[in-house]
């Protein structure tokens, strides 16, 4: 184990001997961290935290932290994060709260920026990647593969659907629809497919083409949501495609609306 001599690591923390605990690191009595951590320096880890297996933590982030919330009272709740993520300088992620379910959690394969604020009762799915300064706050929702840029604000019990894409600079106020292009530079709207993106991740042409007919209905038809909405029903009948489906229940679902 290397455990640098000016690292504080309360009794009750559980480090396996495969992690690395750099200088002036502070690990608090409920801390568990997977196999091959690495915390560099000056990293702080509070609360009922479990860390998955080789994650990379830089200088001055705090994790586990008691959320930013008039109403917490020391509840003993959690923040759990999973496997190989980089989570850079400065950032910031709450424990949940009682009321919002008690835990935040962030998946696994993410790359978290500097001075990022990850807020309470959070969920942040895999492959995610949130840009320098990007700040939820509590209970946002941010699923599979979705990129927040920089400096965007993302407002309580939003969802950022899976594969989407938002622009640096764009408050979000609103749920941001999955595989789209989001961006402040179209007036905080979604403006198309995020193309790029899905073909990274390994959408085939038959897939991308039935999505952005869907968004075709959706965006482009001067149709009212509800109504796009059971026109891209129509066409599932006929077609029935997964990503596709998924896209129309999110509409369905959403409480805060869709940023269109």
């Amino acid at each position: 184990m290397s455990i640098h001599p000016t690292a504080i690591v309360s009794d009750g923390a559980h480090v396996p001997d495969t992690c690395s605990v750099g200088p002036f690191c502070t690990i608090g009595p409920n801390v568990v961290l997977g196999k091959d951590c690495t915390l560099v320096s000056h990293v702080v880890l509070e609360g009922h935290l479990v860390l998955g297996s080789g994650n990379t933590i830089y200088p001055f982030a705090c994790l586990g932290i008691a959320p930013q919330d008039l109403k917490y009272n020391d509840e003993p709740t959690r923040l759990t994060i999973g496997d190989n993520n980089s989570i850079r300088e400065y950032v910031t992620i709450s424990r949940g709260t009682a009321g919002g379910g008690g835990q935040t959690t962030v998946g696994s394969g993410c790359l978290i920026m500097a001075y990022t604020h990850i807020g309470h009762d959070s969920h942040i799915g895999n492959g995610c990647i949130l840009a320098n300064s990007a700040t939820l706050a509590g209970h946002v929702i941010v699923e599979d593969y979705a990129v927040v840029g920089a400096l965007c604000p993302v407002h309580q019990f939003c969802r950022i659907g899976k594969y989407s894409y938002i622009g640096g600079g764009t408050t979000i106020t609103q749920d941001v629809l999955p595989y789209s292009l989001t961006s402040i530079e179209r007036n905080n709207h979604a403006y198309g497919l995020n193309k790029v993106g899905l073909e990274r991740r390994g959408f085939t042409p038959a897939q991308i083409k039935q999505l952005r007919a869907a968004y075709r209905l959706l965006q482009a038809s001067k149709l009212n949501t509800s109504d796009a909405l059971a026109a891209i029903r129509e066409t599932l009948a006929e077609n029935p495609e997964a990503h596709v489906a998924y896209l129309a229940d999110f509409i369905a679902n959403s409480t805060r609306g869709i940023i269109k």
